[in-house]
């Protein structure tokens, strides 16, 4: 990890001998008293941390914040809801990218079994947003939701959102590449991925009421996890964010 992350409640108390972050930081970094590494918080500042004291009760650390939260990229990632390994790898990708929120939505063809898993009953989702977020050495953690049906997440979408493409393999309208020609970094969007066995006619159909384009990729089929780094590295290049 690039960053090592935490709450704010977290940096007002011993770091746990049993805390993974523990490990790291005396294993990893091989630090002891003293030693100072780079250190955020969830949706805040970033800086450093020092090692202020080690005892059988974990870590005492001081923290010296010195570079503020920067604004998450305003892209909005909707994906049929996949299976719970393909989560995972979509939760620490997109994280990393840097995303504002991540939709994961009961599409037409989504097993139900997806949603029962234990990655979002246990909250296990979580931590690999924030592995994500310190591999970018970054702060900014996406908002997250899988509860909702692709029907009730579009209703919700804001009006004024105008940039809104999903991708689909067999009735694409144009390449994704040209989408977001022109567009300005600070211009909102929406991009939809359907999950591994892709959107129905019943998704199409409201992707389209909710102001959708369809657009490809290409004529090869990859895989959702793929697709989505794939799609999200066009969109920040497009839109200036990469230069």
């Amino acid at each position: 990890m690039n960053l090592i992350l935490f709450s704010e409640d977290e940096t007002r108390r011993k770091l746990p001998p049993a805390d993974p972050r523990t490990a790291h930081i005396l294993n990893v970094l091989g630090l002891r008293t003293g030693g100072v590494f780079d250190a955020g918080i969830v949706n805040g500042p970033r800086g450093k941390a020092r090692v202020a004291a080690l005892d059988d009760g974990g870590l005492s650390l001081e923290f010296s914040w010195t570079t503020p939260r920067a604004a998450p990229d305003p892209i909005t990632l909707i994906v049929g809801l996949p299976r719970p390994q393909t989560a995972r790898k979509i939760l620490r990708e997109a994280a990393a990218l840097g995303v504002a929120q991540i939709h994961f939505a009961k599409a037409g063809k989504t097993d139900a079994s997806y949603a029962r898993s234990g990655l979002w009953a246990s909250g296990e989702w979580r931590r690999h947003l924030v592995a994500g977020a310190e591999q970018a050495f970054a702060t900014d953690v996406p908002e997250v939701s899988f509860t909702e049906t692709l029907a009730a997440l579009l209703g919700r979408l804001p009006p004024a959102c105008p940039a809104r493409v999903a991708l689909d393999n067999y009735e694409a309208e144009a390449p994704l590449a040209g989408f977001f020609a022109g567009a300005a970094a600070a211009c909102p969007c929406v991009i939809a991925i359907g999950g591994e066995r892709g959107w129905d006619a019943a998704d199409r159909a409201l992707l389209r009421a909710a102001g959708f384009r369809l657009a490809s990729l290409g004529g090869r089929v990859l895989r959702v996890e793929t697709a989505v780094v794939a799609a999200l590295a066009l969109a920040k290049a497009a839109r200036g964010v990469w230069r």
